[in-house]
């Protein structure tokens, strides 16, 4: 499955009204479109549009079920946080331990959550095929590590610190659980949220390329980056 694609703007003085607060179930379309946002990355189309091809209103839908399934997956709004603007959802992110994201969890969430919206087995196996190239390229981070994923900020409120704000409260959470390490992926090429992740302190320690991933995605491959909490 996908692991983090960011899409964050560029870092400036933490805004002084965002609220952050822990998501919840009635969150799901906004967590569904930063769950897109975020494999689009800086491109057009990203791991979703690929996995999900058809209709954009449908693809939401569905990923908005993943999010509020009742099986817990790397997904699940349990896992994010909602930073808020005068009462208006404006960015999310996500954080878990790599025990999340386990194949059969995920799997037992796209069981609850497309099979509810009417899609038979044969279906949702040809959709997880399509998996397969995105895959190539997949981190495997240290079963101690925080993983950061799922970041996206509203078009209308980038520039204004949000990614940062909630960075530095996910990575508080990642403390909270007495872990050592944060861990994020982001598509190679995106340069602006690589730069908003070094100035956290994050560095690169790995690249992963793929000729698959590239012809699926547009993105040559995934670049791993990691920081002491």
């Amino acid at each position: 499955m996908a692991r983090p694609f960011e899409r964050a703007g560029p870092a400036g003085p933490a805004p002084a009204s965002l609220a952050v607060r822990e998501a919840r179930a009635g969150d799901a379309p906004f967590l569904a479109w930063a769950i897109q946002e975020s494999g689009r990355s800086h491109l057009d189309r990203g791991t979703w549009d690929f996995v999900l091809p058809g209709p954009e209103a449908e693809r939401l839908d569905l990923l908005a079920r993943l999010v509020a399934s009742d099986a817990v997956s790397f997904c699940h709004y349990s896992g994010f946080l909602v930073g808020e603007w005068r009462g208006e959802p404006a960015a999310a992110m996500c954080g878990y331990q790599p025990a999340v994201a386990t194949a059969p969890l995920f799997l037992e969430a796209v069981g609850q959550a497309f099979g509810g919206a009417g899609w038979s087995r044969a279906r949702i196996r040809e959709m997880l095929a399509r998996f397969a190239p995105i895959m190539t390229c997949a981190p495997d981070p240290p079963d101690d590590a925080w993983v950061v994923e799922w970041v996206a900020t509203a078009p209308q409120q980038r520039g204004r610190g949000h990614a940062r704000a909630l960075l530095e409260a996910l990575l508080e959470r990642g403390r909270a659980r007495d872990l050592g390490l944060a861990h994020l992926g982001l598509l190679i090429g995106n340069a602006a949220a690589q730069a908003v992740y070094e100035r956290a302190g994050f560095r690169v320690v790995d690249e992963r390329r793929h000729p698959d991933f590239e012809a699926a995605i547009g993105a040559p491959g995934l670049r791993l980056m990691e920081r002491l909490l």
